[in-house]
């Protein structure tokens, strides 16, 4: 028999094998002097392996996460588990209390990493984080929706074109569409690389919503990391991923279509629908005129995003269109189709996490 694992510390409290505790990180006060804490899961499983963690409501109004980590604890028994799990459900308890994005300063706490312990509330939040937590482990996944009045199909945003081995996780997390995304400075994403643990970024849903469909595949993606990594096993025969509709894409490129007017907008293109260059996938109608203003697919791609308000204004963004050579060769229909596309890379500064 191997002897038993060692204890596993955080923030004082200590975690023997084979068990699991919540411990409570003091951050701060609130002004009313109620004590506001950074709630850590921590399942120790009595094997050795790695050490992950898993992040939700780093934006605080971004909730699937919150209630996939939920399901994910409730499926694990620490016995049965290779490595450690540090799950944080609500990172950002200010902005989940106050149904915000932001923390109450109005800083988003996303940019704000790798944090300082004397500086702004932002700064000290992400450096308890990344020091007790992100830092402890090898591979983590962070969990995030769209913003409000926006839904995201599942998909998980990493640097794969450059780290093999973020794309190695996202084809075990399984999602139908990665897209290649730069680290943008301030996120968990780049300190955490920088220290050596690899992220993944989950995105699906919408803010301050439950999406069932989102809920479920991020639930299956993270078995499907913990399988990939050796801190789960399957029984055997039994099969994790169910079949997919379509192969799994890797996108290198994106672009928000962006409504050329304002007025009302109609449209049947859903989430997961592929679209042709210049198709029209939506009209703009003014209320008080008789013609319409046409919203055409600036690439051949896959419909990532989009937004869930139908009243909009001349700029707002409408579609999420990601593509890449990759998506071409799958979807040859017409003879500009074969060209080769030169990919531009993911620069939006609403949808870099």
């Amino acid at each position: 028999m191997s002897p038993m694992r060692q204890p596993f510390r955080i923030g004082g409290t200590t975690v023997p094998a084979g068990e699991r505790q919540l411990v409570d990180l003091p951050v701060s006060k609130l002004s009313n002097h109620t004590p506001i804490t950074l709630p850590v899961h921590v399942m120790h499983g009595p094997r050795p392996g790695p050490t992950m963690f898993l992040t939700a409501a780093v934006h605080g109004d971004e909730l699937n996460g919150v209630e996939i980590i939920r399901r994910v604890l409730r499926t694990l028994q620490p016995g049965n588990l290779s490595g450690t799990l540090l799950a944080v459900p609500v990172v950002n308890a200010y902005g989940f209390i106050g149904r915000s994005r932001y923390l109450p300063d109005r800083r988003d706490l996303n940019r704000s990493f790798p944090g300082s312990p004397s500086g702004s509330l932002a700064a000290r939040l992400a450096h308890i984080l990344l020091t007790e937590v992100v830092q402890r482990a090898q591979i983590g996944i962070d969990l995030h929706t769209a913003a409000i009045h926006r839904v995201n199909l599942p998909q998980i945003r990493c640097e794969y074109v450059r780290r093999p081995r973020s794309r190695e996780l996202s084809e075990a997390f399984g999602t139908e569409i990665v897209l290649n995304s730069p680290e943008r400075p301030g996120s968990l994403r780049k300190s955490a690389r920088e220290l050596g643990v690899d992220v993944l970024v989950y995105e699906g849903g919408e803010g301050l919503r439950f999406d069932e469909f989102a809920i479920k595949a991020a639930v299956d993606g993270i078995a499907g990391v913990m399988l990939k990594v050796g801190m789960l096993e399957l029984p055997e025969g039994v099969d994790l991923q169910p079949a997919r509709r379509r192969p799994q894409l890797f996108a290198n490129a994106s672009k928000w279509v962006r409504a050329p007017e304002g007025g009302v907008l109609r449209t049947t293109r859903r989430i997961g629908d592929a679209v042709s260059e210049n198709e029209i996938i939506g009209y703009i109608a003014n209320p008080y005129e008789e013609s319409d203003t046409e919203v055409r697919s600036p690439r051949r791609g896959l419909i990532i995003g989009r937004t869930t308000l139908p009243i909009v204004n001349m700029g707002d963004a409408l579609f999420h269109v990601a593509w890449s050579e990759e998506i071409n060769r799958v979807r040859k229909t017409t003879p500009a189709a074969r060209e080769p596309v030169v990919a531009e890379p993911l620069m939006d500064e609403d949808e870099i996490i």
